[in-house]
């Protein structure tokens, strides 16, 4: 065998895989995502010196390590800072009015699909911006630990900065130097106040306790309907009555749920009891 890249993923293979991120994950691949697929997986085959994509199905079956490896490479989304601006927007507006934060206890927001990070840092540069030193928390979870550990790191391209307001920054992000230039490290004081957890919204969901505003953007549109009606309804059992919902633009709840309000497109409320 000269590369694994020569290797070809076959349908009944193809077909193997899709099943079982879907029993996993609740995701359902496209046949477009048939390339993917191979690319993703092609250097695990290199790896493990394997003549098929099946021989590597096969492994996974014997290795859970493996398992969780290959779980992370077929769900990780692209994600970056203060993607959708007008989630934001709103979020900063309503920070700004009675209701929203509480007294006697902290603010709490879920980001139910982090991927990297990028999405609970932003909400955590927003909160601190607006809020200081007022008590807040957030839980970032997704199912795939290997972005979870790059995500409690908080390392960054510098890059990838250019979506963050220069005063935030500033005052919360470092500027990596010598070996580490080009990078950008978040604000461990920031980071702290952020927890990072693996939790498969496919299953029962652990005792996180109860959230004034959950974030589940850009994950549904892998769900088919009856994945996500059981999804939704999970994380609303951990909204408060009176707490916000934030889906992707590119996500509707038509269907899913009737219980939440809408407030504007891609947001609803958890009416209040």
């Amino acid at each position: 065998m000269s590369s694994a890249t020569a290797i070809s993923l076959s349908d009944q293979e193809f077909a193997q895989f899709r099943q079982l991120i879907y029993d996993i994950a609740g995701i359902s691949l496209s046949e477009a995502k048939k390339p993917l697929v191979a690319g993703r997986l092609s250097k695990r085959l290199r790896e493990f010196a394997l003549a098929s994509y099946g021989d590597y199905f096969r492994l996974l079956h014997q290795n859970p390590a493996e398992l969780q490896i290959c779980v992370d490479l077929l769900t990780t989304n692209e994600t970056y800072f203060f993607r959708e601006p007008k989630h934001f927007d709103f979020l900063r507006e309503r920070l700004g009015q009675p209701g929203l934060v509480p007294s006697g206890r902290p603010l709490r927001i879920w980001s139910g699909a982090c991927s990297s990070g990028e999405e609970p840092y932003s909400i955590a540069l927003l909160l601190a911006d607006v809020l200081g030193d007022k008590p807040w928390e957030i839980l970032a979870s997704d199912i795939s630990q290997r972005v979870l550990e790059r995500a409690r790191a908080g390392v960054y391209d510098l890059q990838d900065s250019e979506n963050i307001p220069r005063h935030m920054l500033v005052r919360h992000c470092f500027r990596g130097v010598g070996a580490n230039e080009g990078t950008l490290l978040i604000d461990p004081a920031l980071r702290r106040r952020v927890r990072f957890e693996q939790i498969n919204l496919n299953n029962a969901l652990p005792e996180i306790g109860q959230f004034d505003v959950i974030f589940l953007r850009n994950v549904m549109i892998y769900f088919d309907g009856d994945t996500k009606r059981q999804v939704v309804k999970r994380l609303l059992g951990r909204l408060r009555p009176g707490g916000y919902f934030i889906i992707s633009h590119s996500e509707s709840l038509n269907g899913i749920d009737d219980t939440l309000k809408t407030v504007k497109p891609s947001i609803y409320r958890n009416p209040d009891v």
